[in-house]
């Protein structure tokens, strides 16, 4: 179709739009497409529907926001990571939906485990921490040697535990000392020392 003083009539729907509201194509004489971006979009959503597909919902979204397609919700562009190699140059999902799924890979990845496995073991020990019994229980314990998990931990007592080499004589020698029972090796001979029983 003819183009008139940067306008563009479509093919489909017949209306006179900008040129910027049509895809490129280099094979046509004026380098665009026939039908407009809409009318395009249309026929596609159509034709995936008869073929029995799921289909993206339709949204109207204001100019400098988003739908998450995870979520539903429509965000502002601060809500989303950067991505270069989409279209809009933003990430699929937003901050929030990314940062639970990143945590669900987590747990599977690192752990073996799913977020509800983790939540059954936080609701069996009340909640808590089973070591110091005060604070609330969020960091997966597990034996460095053979994977398996321990139990859920708060910070302080997970990352002691993790200083102390997963070591159960150092965590004995560690309770006898806050106990008052010093563990000192008495020196026997030059670079002999006998341990105490």
């Amino acid at each position: 179709m003819a183009s008139e003083d940067g306008l563009k009539r479509c093919a489909r729907c017949g209306e006179l739009k900008p040129r910027t509201a049509f895809h490129r194509r280099r094979s046509n004489l004026d380098g665009l497409q026939q039908h407009c971006r809409d009318c395009a979009s249309d026929y596609h959503r159509k034709r995936q529907e008869s073929l029995g597909r799921q289909v993206r919902p339709r949204a109207e979204v204001p100019d400098g926001h988003k739908l998450c397609l995870r979520c539903g919700e429509v965000k502002p562009w601060s809500e989303w990571h950067r991505n270069v190699a989409a279209s809009d140059g933003l990430s699929t999902r937003c901050k929030a939906c990314r940062a639970l799924e990143g945590r669900k890979r987590h747990l599977m990845r690192q752990y073996g485990i799913t977020q509800a496995e983790r939540d059954e073991m936080v609701a069996s020990q009340m909640g808590l921490c089973v070591i110091c019994l005060k604070a609330p229980a969020v960091h997966v314990d597990h034996c460095h040697e053979t994977g398996r998990v321990r139990g859920v931990l708060c910070f302080n007592c997970n990352s002691a535990i993790g200083k102390l080499g997963d070591d159960p004589h150092a965590v004995r020698r560690a309770a006898a000392y806050l106990e008052g029972i010093a563990w000192k090796p008495t020196l026997v001979a030059p670079g002999v020392y006998q341990l105490p029983s």
